[in-house]
């Protein structure tokens, strides 16, 4: 079938993105899905660290490719063999028609070593494939003029529909609107998963989350939830405004922090840089644990004093896609969301359109935004048509209606 989504042509292009361009809006072929694959009508996309870090070339990965990872969409077609199976000794249930799926960016195999820890360790099988830029099973489903177009992170999720394999999607009821699904996928599952399945903090201990970009506020959102007391970290004010927006009463810069002396038991870093690090760690109090969830540049290095580490008998945890499960830990926030405790909504700033990618990025890399949405509509299948931009309060949609009603 054909489609309409933006590839990025090149990594590593100069910022300003809006300038040089490098996604385009394109028409492309998507096959049919094969063994073990499923076809998804995109509803929702996000814009993350995780494409920026491809756009900019702090992560290879081979192009043309097609962007995008964080989504929620509605399954249209079931290839072979997409019934029921277990991913990391977990249960997962069978697809049908009509179906809502949260997209998660690593796929698990369900039987590499990797998919024996819980959580812990990333699948071996989803890494590489995702590093050469195939789905789960080593196939690529995009072409554009008779040629491979890669695909990113096994979802591609910047464009009207995707093949995926199965293993790619968490399906969640209809009452959990489109805009909080595809949030859940990469944003919360990070951030959030950080807290539950690697700093767990006791109920009402402080956690200080260093770092309030999309993942980040996740965090916050996921750890006041919890009950704990929670420090918000960062160097943008209006990025502490929207922390205390949501309930958190205790913010400051990195030089306000260090300044006051502040420190707390549990820390997570979510920023994606060395110096950012740097702070979680010497905000971390007498054996408390520090959690680095961010990913900075390859070369990007930090200073650690191997002696405090020792004396004050403190842990450094890394956390890759929030430890996370999917499959478990999604129905989980997702059912926080119905009790009104976890308001994801709040973590999106502002409605694009796929045409609007290039600024986007640059939004995301000056920090300007928490989660860009694109929302798919009839009028995304022409790259001619598009609606106007959408931005403020009207981007809480269904799910704001839902808080307030829960």
């Amino acid at each position: 079938m054909e489609i309409v989504g933006a590839v990025l042509e090149q990594s590593g292009a100069e910022p300003p993105f809006a300038a040089s361009a490098p996604l385009s809006v394109c028409r492309l072929q998507l096959d049919t899905p094969g063994a073990g694959e499923i076809l998804v009508r995109i509803e929702v996309a996000g814009v993350c660290h995780s494409d920026l870090s491809v756009v900019d070339g702090n992560r290879v990965r081979p192009t043309p490719l097609l962007l995008g990872h964080e989504a929620a969409g509605i399954v249209e077609m079931l290839g072979e063999g997409t019934g029921d199976l277990a991913v990391g000794g977990l249960a997962v249930g069978g697809l049908a028609v009509g179906d809502r799926v949260v997209m998660t960016f690593l796929p698990r195999c369900g039987a590499c070593a990797g998919c024996a820890t819980g959580g812990r360790l990333p699948c071996e099988v989803g890494s590489a494939a995702n590093t050469a830029g195939t789905l789960l099973g080593g196939g690529i489903r995009l072409h554009r003029d008779g040629q491979p177009v890669s695909h990113h992170l096994g979802v591609s999720a910047f464009a009207t529909h995707a093949v995926v394999n199965r293993a790619s999607v968490v399906r969640v009821d209809r009452d959990i609107p489109a805009e909080v699904a595809a949030l859940l996928g990469c944003a919360v599952l990070t951030g959030g998963g950080a807290v539950l399945n690697s700093a767990k903090p006791a109920p009402g201990e402080t956690v200080m989350v260093v770092g309030l970009g999309g993942v980040g506020m996740a965090a916050v959102l996921v750890a006041l939830s919890l009950g704990n007391h929670v420090i918000g970290v960062d160097g943008v004010e209006q990025k502490l405004a929207t922390a205390r927006d949501l309930g958190v009463t205790e913010t400051y810069t990195p030089q306000q922090l260090l300044d006051a002396g502040v420190r707390a038991p549990v820390v997570i870093e979510a920023a994606g840089n060395a110096r950012a690090f740097e702070t979680a760690l010497a905000a971390t109090a007498l054996g408390g644990r520090t959690v680095t969830v961010g990913l900075p540049a390859p070369d990007a290095r930090a200073t650690i004093s191997p002696l405090l580490l020792t004396a004050e008998a403190r842990t450094i945890i890394g956390s890759y896609l929030g430890s996370a499960l999917p499959s478990r830990d999604i129905p989980l926030f997702a059912e926080l969301w119905r009790e009104g405790r976890l308001p994801v909504e709040k973590l999106i700033s502002r409605h694009i359109r796929l045409e609007q990618l290039n600024e986007a990025m640059d939004a995301l890399a000056e920090g300007r935004e928490l989660r860009q949405l694109i929302v798919f509509g009839p009028e995304t299948a022409n790259p001619d048509t598009t609606e106007s931009e959408t931005t403020g309060p009207e981007t809480a949609g269904p799910a704001a209606e839902k808080k307030e009603n829960g």
